[in-house]
């Protein structure tokens, strides 16, 4: 049987419709999946929502800057490879968008060779190791091995509610939504897949984990999130509760 390939997936940020267009057109002829978005709002959302392999930001870009995109995205952990669109080209820019934590940097305008070539050197870096096991309350996923277990004992489950829980589990403490769900798990059959068959695939999840203190909450016309335990309150002991200044 032959391997499916599965295309490399940008994000493409950038408000001039003009350089946009030939950004996607340009890109997909050379064979990436992209999603483009005109505002810095819609890229960190989407940057949230989903899974890239490069994200190509341009900094001036309305709403939230591309710059602080950048900022928030690492703030949140992503390692997500991102080059820095901008016509600023003098050091202290090239520092600034660096330290902010982009990883290449292009002056416009630009030849698209040098974009694709640029692309082509952040994949060829080695990829960023992930954690080795996700835990959450008595559950605790091994990517590698493809296995959850609840209390160390592994729990049968199919390739989908394994990748629905590994994403749930990435995202905690966040909601993911039904769109990101079916694009992360389902890949290229995202656009056939329904909230009916999500919603049939949590309910045979929770019927799996019942009885787990790690549980998976419906939050209404956006998505699901997955929640731990509750935290155990702290009690004083009797030394702190009579001490004081008095």
């Amino acid at each position: 049987m032959a391997t499916r390939f599965t295309p490399v997936r940008l994000l493409v940020a950038e408000d001039d419709p003009g350089l946009r267009s030939v950004l996607e057109r340009a890109l997909r002829r050379n064979g990436y999946a992209v999603d483009a978005v005109a505002d810095g709002d819609r890229a960190l959302s989407h940057l949230l929502s989903y899974d890239y392999d490069a994200v190509v930001m341009d900094w001036r870009i309305p709403g939230t800057p591309g710059i602080d995109v950048v900022r928030e995205t690492r703030r949140r952990g992503s390692r997500v490879p991102i080059i820095m669109l901008t016509a600023r080209d003098t050091t202290a820019d090239r520092v600034e968008g660096l330290d902010a934590g982009a990883d290449d940097y292009l002056v416009k305008p630009f030849q698209l060779a040098e974009l694709l070539a640029r692309l082509r050197a952040l994949q060829r870096r080695p990829a960023v190791t992930l954690p080795p096991v996700l835990a959450l309350g008595d559950l605790e996923l091994d990517p590698s091995r493809h296995e959850l277990r609840r209390d160390g004992e592994p729990l049968s489950l199919t390739a989908r509610e394994l990748g629905i829980v590994e994403l749930l589990l990435r995202r905690q403490p966040s909601v993911v939504n039904r769109r990101a769900l079916a694009v992360q798990v389902w890949q290229d059959e995202a656009d056939a897949v329904g909230s009916n068959t999500i919603d049939v695939h949590i309910a045979r999840l929770r019927s799996k984990l019942a009885g787990s203190s790690t549980r998976i909450e419906t939050v209404r016309g956006i998505g699901y999130r997955i929640v731990g335990p509750p935290a155990t309150p702290t009690v004083a002991t009797g030394d702190d509760a009579t001490s004081g200044s008095g």
